[in-house]
């Protein structure tokens, strides 16, 4: 079998059957495929709605589990996986038409670890308004690259998406590539696993996904149990250095990203934990989870270190009302 699309499913009635739909959208004979949809415990109609496709098509598997995590069922997805290629679509966003087969022979053709795809990000209304039109895919491009170099010119630390990728199975099996449990923000750490222990990967201009922003997404609401989940993402992905034979420049580069994280995290804290106990717990938490955290690439994270370090509270104390007073202006 070619491939295996895994799609998690917990509360998303209102979107999931368009996800499935755009699956089978993609030209793709269903025998050259399976749809692994694992539903993680939802609490909505998810399933029922999406119970016609389910019995209209041979090729899907329904994994059911309790609520373990987006990770967990990933992770039962990829075990129970047949494909030589694997797509993780989130289920709330959609394929675009005909967008996979393309990525997917040349994935066959070369057998690299990881096909690397662009994307479009919208609204509800701008995808209702999307499919009014008639979208033209660019002139097809790939370009073939080192792992190395794909982490160090291609991977964004703001978009560590999983669902843009189709990463050969065996590449995930053989390097012991999973899914942090019980966790959000989980892509950050799996995504630069993948980018530092790839070997031949290739890039493509095709818009492979649509990415739905909507106020119910895993990643807007931010309170402070997502701030803990930040902040063991962080912690994982700072434990990447250790990776046996890492050049200085992938080093370097990883150190960058995990700082970007980690100031982006600040921001969400200080803009969303309205209590100070609350900030205050966050940043002990920190220094819990990422005792050996050391950014040095500058002076002024030399003292964010330093500062997060020894004296946590008060850091988070100055942070807050330096941006009070810069974002009110």
């Amino acid at each position: 079998m070619d491939l295996s699309i895994i799609v998690p499913v917990y509360n998303v009635e209102k979107y999931v059957r368009s996800c499935i739909e755009s699956i089978f959208k993609q030209g793709l004979d269903e025998d050259r495929f399976e749809v692994i949809i694992v539903n993680d415990g939802t609490k909505d109609r998810s399933m029922e709605v999406i119970e016609d496709i389910i019995a209209a098509h041979t090729n899907i598997t329904v994994i059911n589990q309790e609520n373990l995590s987006l990770s967990v069922a990933r992770n039962n997805g990829i075990a129970a996986a047949k494909g030589e290629y694997i797509l993780m679509p989130d289920s709330d966003d959609l394929l675009i038409e005909n967008s996979l087969m393309p990525l997917l022979e040349k994935a066959l053709e070369t057998k690299v670890d990881m096909v690397v795809a662009d994307f479009l990000s919208m609204t509800d209304e701008e995808i209702d308004n999307f499919y009014k039109e008639d979208f033209q895919q660019p002139e097809l491009q790939f370009k073939k690259i080192v792992g190395e170099q794909l982490y160090l010119d291609v991977l964004n630390p703001y978009h560590c998406y999983v669902w843009r990728t189709l990463y050969k199975r065996e590449f995930l099996v053989t390097k012991d590539l999973t899914f942090y449990p019980g966790i959000r923000y989980q892509d950050i750490p799996f995504t630069h696993e993948c980018y530092l222990k790839a070997n031949n990967c290739i890039c493509s201009n095709i818009r492979l996904n649509i990415y739905r922003k909507w106020p119910g997404s895993s990643t807007n609401a931010y309170k402070i149990d997502n701030s803990k989940h930040f902040i063991t993402a962080i912690a994982i992905t700072w434990k990447l250095r250790q990776i046996e034979g890492l050049s200085s420049n992938l080093v370097y580069k990883l150190e960058d990203n995990v700082y970007i994280s980690f100031r982006t995290m600040l921001y969400d804290i200080l803009h969303s934990i309205k209590g100070k106990n609350d900030r205050y717990v966050l940043m002990n938490y920190i220094n819990f989870q990422a005792p050996d955290l050391n950014f040095t690439h500058s002076i002024q994270q030399k003292l964010i270190t330093f500062m997060v370090k020894k004296m946590p509270h008060l850091f988070i104390n100055i942070y807050y009302q330096y941006a009070q007073i810069v974002y009110k202006k």
